[in-house]
């Protein structure tokens, strides 16, 4: 667990110190530290990038620290020239304080009980489609001590191109502690998830503070917040989409700095959400379109004066973010734009009919043959209390707004849908994240709203709840035991779900690991070796550094070297371009694995029956992978090294 740790301290103390810096405190610091951090990740490593620094701890630490104390003399001076505005009625009380903690720390506990029983082992390695990329990106970034994502085209089989984007600030903090203190891979990457799952309800506390909720609500809400199904575990064990759960997990911190837009404190809320803005958009640059959602929304509500707001004292830190938040995003945002097109086409097949895609929304729980009844229908609930009572109406509306959004693309598909919803791949599972936003609130308030009517309707009959001004809390208390015992918590249900993607194997074993490290021990610099497109091998260069020709599980472009390869290497005897290939990839080995990424698919065909073919050697075999030395291939680098000095 030192790896979760050290994760967990990196992903909370720069932003800490960012954050105390431009006046950040309590309970909105504490939730905003990841996604500053973050943020000083995507400005910082693509600065020292462009300027030609190495992207170490030391480096990055010497940029948070020169941030800042940059943006403390701003503030600053700031401060002295135009003080800042505090409302005395967000004062919270010492019990208030210790009630939120103990919701929270039941929301914690929960979330780390349930990821750490979903995926066994720390050491064990994600099987499903995108994990061999996030960590062959890791381990790139890492290795070559830059944060420039431009530079890693070979992992995504584009070497020749220099302008290659994938989001990568999510890799870009994990790089600075891979093999650092010991921590492998594997490790890295689930103390990474692992931490997204830690962040979420601690912003959940602070949103449900910084909008003046009851502590006892959001105690509660709190607590809750790691049960609902699809956010944290669905899109961690689908996908798994690493960057884009961690910038979900930022959302409520998000929605607690509006707060400082809508009651401003001076330039801390413009530079606070400014930079949490750009860590959005360096995690997955189509979380800005989430953002904008959820801000529009609260607008809207503060224009019809659902939310108290005085525009003259506001309008500086509206106009301040917009300035701000275009300045630190756009750098990042603008290389994305050129994959834009690819995203959008994606489609994704409905999962529900339109009366399942509504129930989904009531209910809370996503794609699922069961909805999450004992949160789900609280959480229905409390927003229909939040309507009578006119509490927090910006949050229903995000919920009807991107709950309705979720039920059509579930359950139906047209062109208009799929505009709708190309920025998130037209995919529904990326918008049933939000599901668990309002839930939980809605949750929070519902017990609350149940414990203080059932002392309303039986103090006359029962003397004692008429004498204790406890009561309300101490049934609300019973009634939210009772939920977590019928449900335990959904713990066993989301661990099973989690669990599905975090075996040993089938796509990659730990038998098959070995291999990847006999290799590792084998191979010499320069050196590629061949392998099959939808086997485990795409973790080759992560696992054991090793560079493969086939880096994903979409395969290289028809008629590249790499393609040809694959599909004839069979064909070595007969077929002269197979050597030529060989020598221009500096191949030497080959192997082979027993799982793959998906049941229907099989080994390519080029690949077959090497044990029958001349010019093959068979040098390593365990259960999980065969590994084959080709002649001729032995000093394929040297070779390659010679001609290239002629």
């Amino acid at each position: 667990m030192s790896a979760a740790l050290l994760v967990l301290l990196l992903l909370w103390v720069p932003g800490l110190i960012f954050g105390a810096a431009i006046r950040l405190r309590g309970w909105v610091l504490a939730a905003a530290a990841p996604a500053l951090t973050y943020g000083l990740v995507s400005i910082g490593g693509l600065l020292l990038g462009k300027l030609g620094f190495s992207w170490t701890l030391v480096t990055f630490g010497v940029w948070t620290l020169l941030a800042s104390a940059v943006l403390l003399l701003v503030t600053t001076l700031i401060q002295r020239r135009w003080p800042a505005i505090v409302d005395t009625d967000d004062k919270i009380s010492r019990n208030g304080h210790l009630v939120v903690g103990a919701g929270l720390a039941i929301g914690l506990a929960v979330g780390a009980v349930t990821f750490l029983r979903g995926i066994g082992t720390m050491n064990r390695l994600a099987q499903d489609w995108d994990a061999p990329h996030h960590g062959n990106l890791v381990r790139w970034l890492a290795e070559h001590q830059t944060a420039l994502v431009s530079t890693a085209g070979a992992i995504g089989n584009q070497p020749e191109n220099t302008n290659y984007f994938y989001p990568g600030t999510y890799h870009e903090l994990l790089a600075l502690l891979l093999d650092k203190a010991g921590i492998t891979l594997p490790e890295l990457l689930n103390a990474g998830a692992l931490s997204t799952v830690l962040v979420w309800p601690v912003g959940i506390a602070a949103m449900g503070l910084a909008w003046k909720l009851p502590a006892r609500v959001v105690a509660f809400a709190a607590a809750v917040s790691t049960w609902f199904s699809p956010f944290p575990y669905d899109s961690l064990w689908r996908g798994p989409l690493w960057p884009y759960v961690a910038g979900v997990a930022l959302l409520p911190a998000l929605l607690a700095l509006a707060t400082y837009l809508v009651r401003p404190r001076g330039i801390t809320g413009p530079v606070a959400f400014a930079l949490a803005g750009a860590a959005l958009v360096g995690l997955q640059p189509s979380l800005a379109f989430i953002a904008a959602g959820l801000l529009g929304v609260i607008f809207l509500a503060c224009v019809f004066r659902l939310i108290p707001i005085d525009w003259k004292r506001a309008w500086p830190s509206l106009v301040g973010v917009v300035v701000l938040g275009g300045l630190a995003a756009a750098p990042i945002m603008l290389p994305s734009m050129g994959s834009a097109s690819g995203v959008a086409a994606m489609v994704w097949p409905s999962e529900a009919t339109p009366a399942g895609a509504f129930g989904q929304m009531l209910t809370f729980s996503g794609v699922a043959a069961f909805p999450q009844w004992w949160i789900g229908l609280p959480a229905l609930l409390g927003m229909i209390v939040m309507v009578k009572r006119g509490q927090m109406l910006w949050m229903v509306g995000v919920w009807l707004a991107f709950g309705g959004l979720y039920a059509v693309t579930v359950s139906l598909e047209s062109p208009l849908i799929q505009k709708l919803t190309g920025v998130f791949y037209n995919d529904h599972w990326r918008l049933a994240v939000l599901l668990p936003l309002p839930g939980s609130i809605g949750f929070g308030v519902a017990v609350v709203a149940v414990g203080t009517w059932l002392v309303n309707r039986y103090r006359d009959r029962v003397p004692a709840l008429a004498r204790a001004p406890w009561a309300p809390v101490a049934v609300s208390l019973v009634f939210f035991l009772l939920i977590s015992l019928v449900s335990g918590a959904y713990i066993g249900r989301n661990s099973a779900r989690l669990g599905q993607a975090h075996h040993d194997g089938p796509v990659v074993s730990e038998a098959e690991i070995a291999a990847y490290r006999w290799l590792g021990e084998r191979v010499k610099p320069g050196e590629r070796v061949l392998n099959d497109v939808f086997d485990g091998s795409a973790w080759l260069y992560a696992v054991a550094e090793v560079e493969p020709v086939e880096w994903t599980f979409y395969g290289t472009p028809a008629g590249t070297p790499n393609n040809y390869l694959v599909r004839n290497l069979n064909k070595i005897n007969t077929d002269p371009r197979v050597r030529e290939d060989l020598n221009e990839l500096k191949v030497r080995y080959v192997i082979i694995g027993k799982g793959y990424v998906r049941a229907d698919k099989q080994l390519t065909p080029g690949l077959a029956n090497l044990d029958a073919i001349r010019g093959f050697r068979r040098v390593f075999k365990n259960e999980g992978a065969a590994i084959y030395e080709i002649e001729g291939q032995e000093h394929v680098v040297d070779l390659a090294a010679t001609a290239t000095n002629r």
